[in-house]
């Protein structure tokens, strides 16, 4: 809350140095007074480029007296830092807010020094013995330290990932997705299905193993073919053997009956015997058969 007994020439100052930032080149610094509180202001200073506070950004708290401008303003570091003549809790050590201050300065003038004194601290009037005596013993260490605060502290976050739009197609990619898994079959129709499909595989290699044997049979059929063929020219030198057997029977009929059992008896251990058809597993045709008549 503003100080209740702010004089007039106070809020009159103030207004105007207000109306003076709005024609000054910021960059990429910022200042101004709070929405509630016009003796509250806010600021914000980037580390100078090439010192080692670069890249961060260092936010500020500005309070005015009552009084103000004929009483320096307090100004704070909020963001941490590691610096000789800023404390812990970010109090800064520099003149022109101690004894070296003017009601001619303003509060521009006051950003610019604290830039300045980020790139040029002052080791002669630290506020931090401990970092004072680190610079000037050893520098390196110091700046390494000092960058590793700005990374820790001062380094804006990155923005979070945008979250992906939830849009009606995803509603009815998810709707479509739902209605497929509901018109999957259950496990006894799945169990049935796959029955039904082993019996299919099996009347068809069923089917498929006739094929392969009556592929055999004409094989066979045909090699039999081949067989019968043969044996029918080897039948017909047969049949001359019979022919000469039947002249040499009739020959006989001119001997007496004795001579003619002999004959008889010495044909029938000397006529070879031949395997009848059906006894090689052929069907018995009709032309095959020879019968001859013995006359007693």
């Amino acid at each position: 809350m503003p100080p209740g007994a702010a004089s007039p020439m106070t809020l009159k100052r103030i207004h105007r140095e207000v109306a003076d930032l709005k024609k000054e080149d910021l960059g990429a610094m910022t200042l101004g007074p709070s929405d509630d509180n016009l003796f509250l202001w806010k600021g914000q200073i980037p580390g100078p480029a090439g010192s080692v506070y670069e890249g961060g950004m260092f936010d500020l708290d500005v309070n005015l007296a009552s009084d103000y401008p004929f009483t320096a303003p307090r100004v704070t570091f909020k963001t941490r830092i590691y610096h000789m003549n800023i404390s812990e809790r970010g109090d800064i050590c520099i003149d022109i807010l101690k004894h070296n201050w003017s009601p001619a300065l303003s509060l521009f003038k006051v950003l610019l020094s604290l830039s300045s004194l980020l790139t040029d601290p002052n080791p002669r009037d630290p506020l931090v013995s401990s970092i004072a005596n680190q610079y000037t013993s050893n520098k390196k260490l110091h700046d390494s330290t000092a960058r590793q605060w700005t990374q820790l502290y001062a380094m804006p976050k990155p923005p979070p990932p945008p979250a992906a739009p939830h849009s009606k197609a995803t509603a009815s990619t998810r709707a479509r997705g739902k209605a497929k898994a509901s018109n999957l079959p259950n496990p006894t129709n799945t169990n049935s299905s796959s029955s039904s499909s082993t019996s299919r595989s099996a009347r068809l290699g069923t089917q498929d193993t006739i094929t392969i044997e009556d592929s055999d049979n004409e094989d066979e059929h045909q090699s039999r073919t081949r067989s019968k063929a043969g044996s029918k020219r080897k039948r017909g030198a047969g049949t001359n053997s019979l022919d000469a057997d039947s002249a040499t029977t009739e020959e006989s009929l001119d001997l007496d009956d004795d001579d003619e059992i002999e004959f008889a008896e010495a044909r029938s251990h000397k006529r070879p015997t031949r395997a009848t058809p059906a006894a090689r597993g052929r069907p018995v045709d009709d032309s095959d058969v020879i019968v001859i008549d013995d006359e007693d």
